[in-house]
């Protein structure tokens, strides 16, 4: 079943730490396939050197283990309400990756403070709410995907235009069309991280892109009227 998303999610997982994004099994990647209702996810806390395609576990979109011998990931919940919430996803990835973390433990959005961001994120990468001793006591990978999903509609942004967030607190969840673009953008997240930071450091004037900049650099890559890249 879902052999080919199986390699998919295998090479995505397998690119965590080939671009330094996790530390140990720090994280995970899965994918969907949309017709079938079922997405694969990496097993919990196996360490990416000894990963098999075939360790792979499928579950479907009520959170359940419909094949895999092994343990799911234990971020699945969130997985699980992140693709019921956000119907145009095929890729999610978690990672406890140090720059977005640092935003994420100061409870601090991600900037667009450069072109790199506008590349990929429209808006500044929102920093959900950290959750509550009673939500962490109900169900805490759940309503992890849940403070995500409230994120964006309290503040009406698109998930496919700005397609990562941090979880205060906590660490950085992306998403994309794809696993494979899943994790690109997580790798941008953390770049963008990193530079922010270092940009927030060497001055405290309102370094913000204009909007026609953000706009420029966004839409060059995205839409109808996109023109960067081979076509």
């Amino acid at each position: 079943m879902l052999e080919k998303l199986k390699e998919e999610v295998y090479e995505a997982n397998m690119s965590l730490p080939k671009l330094n994004l996790v530390t140990f099994t720090w994280g995970n990647v899965s994918g969907i396939d949309r017709e079938q209702g079922l997405f694969v996810i990496k097993p919990s806390g196996v360490p990416y050197e000894k990963l098999k395609p075939e360790d792979l576990v499928v579950i479907n979109l009520k959170g359940e283990v419909v094949e895999g011998d092994k343990n799911p990931s234990s971020d699945t919940p969130t997985h699980t309400y992140l693709y019921n919430h956000f119907p145009k996803i095929g890729g999610i990835v978690h990672t406890h990756s140090p720059w977005a973390v640092s935003f994420a433990a100061a409870k601090m959005d991600i900037p667009a403070l450069n072109t790199t961001h506008a590349d990929t994120f429209y808006t500044a990468v929102p920093a959900a709410d950290a959750l509550t001793k009673a939500e962490i006591e109900e169900d805490y990978e759940g309503n992890t995907g849940k403070t995500i999903v409230r994120t964006f509609k309290e503040r009406n942004l698109d998930y496919e235009a700005t397609p990562a967030a941090l979880v205060s607190q906590h660490g950085p969840f992306a998403w994309g069309a794809t696993p494979a673009k899943a994790v690109y953008n997580a790798k941008v997240l953390e770049v963008v991280a990193e530079e922010d930071f270092h940009t927030l450091e060497l001055t405290h004037q309102n370094s913000e892109l204009p909007q026609y900049l953000l706009d420029k650099h966004y839409y060059r890559k995205h839409g109808p009227n996109a023109y960067y890249g081979q076509r």
